[in-house]
C-alpha cells in the first residue's frame, strides 16, 4: 500500500518549495488549508547547546521540516503537529530530566505523539528507562548501540543501522578496501564510543586482523601528544576512531603534525562538517562512515530549499535522519489512524517505504530490516561517497 507521505513525496521535485512558499504566504493571510481538531506534540530531545548543539539542531530542523509539509496539508487527521526542541545537553542526567518533563507534560494531558531522540546512545538508554512506560513511541534518529533494541522496548525504534552492522561494514573495509592488517582502534569514554571499539575490534580479529593498539580518550579532548606517541611506536597499517566530530578533527591535526600517514577511518559520530572545518586543512583523505547519505547528494535540491526556508541555515548530516524519523512517527500515526502510542507502535511495525534514508521496514525489535552504512572520503575539503559505489 503507498504510504501517505510517500503519495505526496514522489511529487516533491515539481511542488516542494511553491507549496512551502504558498504556505507561508496563505499562514499570513487565513487561506492555508489549516488543522481543524487541535494541537499534537512531538518533542525533538537533542543536544541543543554544548560541543553537539550543531548536531541536534540539524536533527531538530529535519523534524520541523517534515511537520510543516503535514501541517500544511491540513495537518496529520487535522491535528496541527507542533514540533518542540528539549535540549539535553550531550548529559545523561539531563536526558532523564528532559525525559521527566515529558512525563510530567503527558500526566498533565498534554497530546503528545512522540520523542524524537536522543543523538547519542548514553543519553538515549537513559532516558528510554522513563520513556518505555510512556503511551507514545521514541524513534531515535541516530543511536547505534546495540542493546537499545535488545531489552524488550515495544515503543521505541531507529531509523540508523546499529553499531553491529557499522562495525561490520568498517571491519570490512579496513581489511577488504584498505587491505589493512594491523589496525590501531581509538574511541572516546562513552557507551557509544567503548561500544563500537569492542564491536569493531571483534570483526578485525575475526577476519585474521591484527589490533596492535587500543587507546579511550576522553569526550571533547584535544590534546592527543600520548596518544600519538603510542600510534607511532604500535606502527599499524591503519587507524580507527570511534567518537565525536568534537576529537576527530584534533586527533587527526596531531597525527598528521606527527607525519603518521597511514588510512584513518573515522566512526559515524565523525560525519559532520565539523570534521573537516575544525582539521586545520589536514582532514584531506580521511574516511567516515555514515548511517546515511549526505543531503547534498541524496536529497533534490528543492529539499534543500524547502530546509533552508524552515531553518534559515543548510542541511547537514543529521538534517535527514531528523526528517526521517519525524516522518516514520507521523506515517505510523497515519497509518493507525490513531494518536495513541501502541496503535503507532504497532503500525511502525508493518511501515514499508522508500525514505531519504533507504528502505523503512522493521524487525520485531525496532531495528531496521535493510539498515545501510555509506563511507565517504574528505576529498577537496567536502565528503565524497565511496561506499557503496554510487
Amino acid at each position: 500500500m503507498q504510504s501517505f507521505l510517500s503519495r505526496y513525496s514522489n511529487l516533491y521535485g515539481i511542488v516542494t518549495v511553491l507549496f512551502l512558499a504558498v504556505f507561508l504566504w496563505a499562514g499570513c493571510t487565513g487561506e492555508a488549508t489549516q488543522p481543524t481538531r487541535g494541537d499534537v506534540y512531538v518533542y525533538v530531545a537533542v543536544p541543543l547547546s554544548g560541543f553537539q548543539a550543531n548536531a541536534g539542531q540539524t536533527v531538530l530542523g529535519g523534524v520541523r521540516l517534515i511537520a510543516a509539509e503535514i501541517n500544511a496539508r491540513g495537518g496529520l487527521m487535522g491535528y496541527r503537529v507542533v514540533v518542540e526542541g528539549l535540549d539535553d545537553e550531550s548529559d545523561s542526567e539531563m536526558a532523564t530530566t528532559v525525559a521527566q518533563r515529558v512525563a510530567d507534560d503527558v500526566a498533565a494531558g498534554k497530546p503528545v505523539l512522540g520523542v524524537v531522540g536522543h543523538l547519542n546512545s548514553g543519553q538515549t538508554l537513559a532516558a528510554m528507562e522513563i520513556y518505555k512506560d510512556l503511551p507514545f513511541v521514541v524513534i531515535t534518529p541516530t543511536a547505534s548501540e546495540v542493546s537499545l533494541t535488545q531489552k524488550g522496548y515495544r515503543n521505541f525504534f531507529r531509523v540508523n543501522a546499529n553499531d553491529a552492522v557499522q562495525a561490520k561494514v568498517d571491519a570490512e573495509f579496513l581489511r577488504q578496501t584498505l587491505q589493512a592488517k594491523r589496525v590501531a582502534v581509538l574511541h572516546n569514554d562513552d557507551p557509544y564510543g567503548i561500544g563500537l571499539a569492542a564491536a569493531i575490534i571483534d570483526h578485525l580479529k575475526a577476519s585474521g586482523g591484527e589490533v596492535v593498539l587500543r587507546v579511550q580518550v576522553q569526550v571533547e579532548q584535544r590534546d592527543y601528544t600520548a596518544e600519538v606517541s603510542q600510534i607511532a611506536q604500535a606502527k599499524p597499517d591503519a587507524i580507527f576512531y570511534a567518537g565525536y566530530e568534537v576529537e576527530c578533527p584534533y586527533l587527526r591535526y596531531a597525527l598528521v603534525r606527527a607525519g603518521i600517514d597511514v588510512p584513518f577511518l573515522a566512526s559515524d559520530g565523525c560525519f559532520l562538517a565539523a570534521t573537516i572545518d575544525e582539521s586545520d586543512g589536514t582532514a584531506e583523505g580521511i574516511y567516515v562512515s555514515a548511517f546515511g547519505p549526505s543531503p547534498w547528494t541524496a536529497a533534490s535540491s528543492e529539499w534543500i530549499a524547502a530546509y533552508q526556508a524552515i531553518e534559515y541555515r543548510n542541511p547537514d548530516t543529521y538534517s535527514l535522519n531528523g526528517y526521517v524519523a519525524g516522518q516514520v512517527l507521523l506515517e505510523g500515526a497515519a497509518q493507525a489512524g490513531s494518536l495513541k502510542g501502541a496503535d503507532v507502535a504497532q503500525a511502525i511495525r508493518q511501515l514499508e517505504f522508500s525514505s531519504l534514508l533507504g528502505p523503512i521496514s522493521y524487525d520485531t525489535n525496532g531495528d531496521l530490516r535493510a539498515p545501510t552504512i555509506y563511507i565517504f572520503q574528505v576529498r577537496e575539503g567536502r565528503f565524497v561517497q565511496v561506499y557503496p559505489e554510487s
